[in-house]
C-alpha cells in the first residue's frame, strides 16, 4: 500500500511538468476589412433650357485715335438691359448662346460724347458646379455712340466671364464681366475699348 502511495505521487509529479509545457494554442486575431472608399460625386445641376431677364451695372470705355495715340473719349457711367438665351447642359459642360441689349449712361462730359446703346451675341462655355455655373463667354457687339451732337454706331467683338447661382430651379442670380474692343469706330479713326461689370437675374422657363 505504502508503494502504490509513491508510485503515484511520482507520477503526478512527472505528469505537471508535461502539462506546464505543453503546446501553447495561440489564437490569431480577426482580421479587420476596411470599406471600399465611396467615390466622391461632384454635384450637378440642370442648366438646360430658355431662360431671359435683365441687368445692372457700370462701365467704363475709352478711345484713341489710331494714327496718333491721342485721347478721343474717355467715358463712364450706368449701364442696364435685357438679355435671353438658350443652354445645353452636357453634365460637367454647360454650352449656351445669348443675346443681349444695353442702355447706357455712360458718357465723356468733356467731349459731349456718351454711349447710347450696345448689342451683343454671344457663345457661353461652362463649368456645371451643382447650384452654381462659371463660364467664359465671347461673341460680336454692335454699339451706337453721340458725339458731339453726331450721331456713330459700330462693330466689334466682346469676351468675358461670368457666373449665375440658381436660388431655386425658376430663378438665377449672377454678375458678369465684359471686355469690348471697337476698331476704327464708324470709320472715325477713333479706336474704342471698353469694360463693364453687372449683376444679372434671370428667369428659366
Amino acid at each position: 500500500m505504502k508503494k502504490a502511495a509513491v508510485f503515484l505521487a511520482a507520477s503526478a509529479a512527472l505528469a505537471a511538468p508535461a502539462f506546464a509545457g505543453g503546446p501553447t494554442v495561440v489564437v490569431d486575431e480577426p482580421v479587420v476589412i476596411a470599406p471600399a472608399p465611396v467615390p466622391v460625386v461632384a454635384p450637378k445641376g440642370n442648366w438646360e433650357g430658355f431662360y431671359a431677364g435683365a441687368s445692372l451695372g457700370y462701365g467704363s470705355f475709352d478711345g484713341e485715335t489710331a494714327a496718333t495715340g491721342a485721347t478721343a473719349l474717355d467715358a463712364d457711367g450706368a449701364i442696364a438691359g435685357v438679355q435671353g438665351g438658350y443652354r445645353w447642359d452636357l453634365g460637367n459642360t454647360v454650352l449656351g448662346i445669348e443675346a443681349a441689349f444695353s442702355g447706357s449712361d455712360i458718357k465723356d462730359d468733356a467731349l459731349d460724347g456718351k454711349l447710347k446703346s450696345k448689342t451683343d451675341l454671344k457663345a457661353q462655355l461652362g463649368y456645371d458646379l451643382g447650384t452654381s455655373l462659371i463660364y467664359a463667354t465671347a461673341g460680336a457687339s454692335w454699339a451706337k455712340a453721340d458725339i458731339g451732337g453726331v450721331s456713330h454706331s459700330g462693330d466689334g467683338w466682346v469676351a468675358g466671364l461670368g457666373y449665375d447661382y440658381a436660388v431655386n430651379d425658376a430663378w438665377t442670380v449672377g454678375a458678369e464681366y465684359l471686355y469690348h474692343k471697337y476698331d476704327d469706330f464708324d470709320s472715325t479713326g477713333v479706336d474704342v475699348d471698353g469694360n463693364t461689370l453687372s449683376i444679372r437675374a434671370n428667369y428659366r422657363f
